[in-house]
């Protein structure tokens, strides 16, 4: 059954913000605020000179506490978000050979992006179905490429370094898009952990930043120094050299740059990563814990342990139709909770992101009950 279009939910049963999308997030109006308020000095003026080169020092500051990073580690921008960072990888940190885990969208596209790549050798591949996870192996690669969460699935994978395998050897390069920020990581399993700031730092997108240890340095730097052809716009190495003045190679977008410094700040001044990943996990364990008691709804991942705290994935019963809900919610101010269009289930997706309230979050479920209730 589809209601008519003005189907309404009662007013005290919807989020007092109804964004949930999975990317672009939730920026939160403090944030818009307090861009608003630096506008005049920091909008629109040069990225090589201090208003902005002391943004990013405070970014990356603000990054080096969140994530406790060792001193020796450093942190890189450039732009054009986490897509093109895999090109950058695939040009400037895999020296010949990688290792990659597939278990949904984002995870393939990495791989998708190293096998074109005509310098370097085949990959390896360990692939599991939309739902599960795979593992990493122990191989005579240099690199070993892995997603923390697949925005695409709902599937989160704790970070381990294969057993045996130094980072002298071979580095882990993990994408974090939507996973910083939101969830704990032990930079001693990680060598690069790379993200875009549009999802759990609720920022816009444009940007990606690089988290590198000692190691990827290293390995950077030894590939920039041999004959390797490499497009000035995707050189990590040239990018390393602007991010440690404080810059980039060429203009980023301020607002992103901003916004992320921001919400890196709310994070820490509130009591760092745990606090912001207990959010997160607060709000992501409410949702599983409706669906798992709902007669129409399911968590899609079946094992819980892998079920993600940030992007949270329900499948609905044939006899709900999820574009249904998903219109209804829409046309009522719940935006954005479609499941991924390229898995093709009948299933909500649902961020729950540092930035997103835990009350909104059970608003939306009682909104959920209600709208399914009605199409019932």
């Amino acid at each position: 059954m589809t209601l008519d279009n003005d189907f309404v939910i009662p007013s005290e049963l919807l989020p007092v913000d109804g964004r949930f999308g999975s990317g672009p997030s939730l920026v939160r109006k403090e944030a818009v605020v307090a861009l608003a308020e630096v506008s005049e000095t920091y909008l629109g003026t040069s990225h090589r000179q201090d208003p902005v080169r002391n943004m990013v020092g405070r970014l990356k500051e603000g990054l080096a506490q969140l994530f406790s990073l060792p001193d020796d580690w450093e942190i890189i921008l450039g732009n054009g978000g986490s897509t093109l960072f895999w090109d950058v990888a695939a040009f400037g940190l895999i020296k010949n050979s990688s290792q990659h885990l597939v278990f949904g969208e984002f995870s393939s596209k990495f791989a998708q992006a190293v096998d074109k790549a005509p310098h370097l050798e085949v990959l390896e591949i360990i692939e599991s179905e939309p739902g599960d996870a795979p593992s990493l192996k122990p191989s005579d690669v240099d690199t070993y490429a892995l997603t923390q969460n697949e925005t695409s699935t709902g599937v989160s994978i704790p970070l381990e370094r294969p057993s045996g395998i130094p980072a002298s050897n071979a580095l882990v390069l993990v994408d974090a898009t939507s996973a910083a920020g939101g969830m704990m990581w032990n930079p001693a399993e990680v060598d690069c952990y790379y993200f875009a700031p549009q999802k759990c730092f609720g920022s816009d997108g444009g940007l990606w930043i690089a988290i590198c240890s000692p190691a990827a340095v290293s390995r950077i730097e030894k590939i920039s120094s041999s004959d390797r052809w490499v497009p000035a716009g995707l050189d990590i190495n040239t990018a390393l050299g602007n991010s440690r003045k404080n810059q980039t190679y060429n203009t980023p977008a301020l607002s992103t740059i901003f916004l992320t410094v921001h919400q890196v700040e709310w994070m820490n001044n509130n009591g760092g990563l745990g606090w912001a990943a207990g959010r997160s996990n607060n709000s992501s364990s409410h949702i599983y814990n409706w669906a798992e008691h709902h007669a129409h709804a399911e968590p899609f991942v079946s094992k819980a342990e892998i079920r993600s705290p940030v992007v949270a994935t329900i499948d609905l019963a044939d006899s709900i139709n999820a574009d249904d809900v998903v219109d209804i919610c829409r046309k009522n101010g719940i935006l954005d909770i479609s499941g991924y269009r390229k898995l093709g289930r009948n299933q909500l997706r649902i961020a729950t992101f540092p930035a997103i309230e835990i009350e909104d979050i059970r608003l939306l479920t009682k909104s959920l009950d209600y709208v399914i209730g009605r199409l019932l």
